[in-house]
């Protein structure tokens, strides 16, 4: 990308949009503009370059017409109201930008409007976990994959709900700056670097349904504040003030999954979190989050994410990389 040529980034705008579907990916690749050797040129456009009126009633001004555009290397399309049931108008004009992009990306509900210019068909997609089923059903030819955070499908990739466009811009900078470039670009917006690769959806704060019983509630607080406490299901049930078999059914109808499976999550979470941060010994992260022993920690890293923990961390430690202003990062 440093030969001189620009890489030229379009977001299309449109009347229903969500905001941060195409703000967020915005400042990611604005922000990647900025570094060494980046030729990122960012374009909003829309038809005719008429300012367009959000989900939110935001007015947002183009930079402009979809008319003008010439070159595009990335199309990144957004979702929200405007595009569950997208306009005849607004299919043509993705399908013709992405008949001359080299990468096709689109943000929650906008995988609706690719489906709709026949651009999905066959491929492994996502969108917002609110409408995968309908997507599912209303184009039997994709194969929706629920709990990505983003998937890639050869020069297409699609994205879950609104923060996660954030994420897919940042794999796009990685694959096309280097690593450094999008770990500098996360810590910069305070979010995780997401991991290429279509690796699932694992923060089990944001997965999980909000509880509807208080006494579910405290006990998830009191898991997620302290995950290497003993957290069988007798004593969570004993904190709850309800029986163990009283307890398990509530949980689980409120959180959508069992007391036992929540705290696995949310330990394999923190030992995630830990093995990216710092070169802290797998058996002390697994005596702090609960696990007891490396080989036990090992075995639920294997099962969930496919991979061992040394593994993992091998390619997620930030320590690793250089950070893009030199050092260590």
């Amino acid at each position: 990308m440093g030969n001189g040529v620009w890489h030229e980034v379009v977001i299309v705008l449109f009347d229903g949009m969500q905001s941060l579907d195409a703000t967020g990916p915005l400042e990611v690749f604005a922000g990647a503009a900025r570094a060494p050797g980046a030729r990122y040129r960012v374009r909003t456009v829309s038809v005719g370059g008429k300012t367009v009126v959000c989900s939110s009633g935001l007015g947002l001004v183009p930079s402009m017409a979809v008319e003008e555009v010439g070159r595009v290397d990335t199309l990144v399309v957004p979702g929200g109201e405007g595009a569950h049931d997208p306009d005849a108008l607004l299919v043509g004009v993705v399908r013709e930008l992405a008949g001359r992009a080299a990468r096709v990306t689109s943000v929650c509900s906008g995988a609706f409007v690719l489906a709709r210019a026949g651009l999905l068909e066959g491929l492994r997609v996502t969108t917002h976990w609110r409408h995968c089923a309908r997507l599912a059903a209303e184009f039997p030819g994709l194969v929706v994959e629920e709990d990505a955070v983003f998937v890639r499908s050869g020069r297409v990739w699609t994205s879950a709900g609104v923060t996660s466009g954030i994420d897919l811009a940042l794999a796009v900078v990685e694959e096309d700056l280097g690593r450094a470039v999008a770990l500098e670009l996360a810590r910069t917006l305070v979010v995780f670097l997401v991991r290429p690769g279509g690796q699932s959806q694992f923060s089990t704060q944001l997965a999980v349904q909000v509880a509807e019983r208080v006494e579910v509630r405290q006990v998830r607080y009191l898991v997620d504040a302290d995950p290497g406490a003993d957290w069988s299901v007798a004593k969570m049930a004993a904190r709850a003030g309800l029986s163990v078999r009283q307890f398990s059914r509530v949980f689980t109808a409120g959180v959508g999954c069992g007391p036992g499976r929540y705290v696995e999550r949310v330990r394999l979470e923190w030992a995630r979190r830990r093995l990216e941060e710092g070169s802290t010994s797998v058996e002390e992260i697994a005596r702090g989050c609960g696990f007891g022993t490396g080989e036990a920690l090992r075995k639920a890293f294997v099962r969930r994410l496919g991979c061992s923990p040394s593994r993992y961390r091998e390619r997620f430690w930030s320590g690793a990389v250089e950070d893009v202003n030199g050092g260590a990062g």
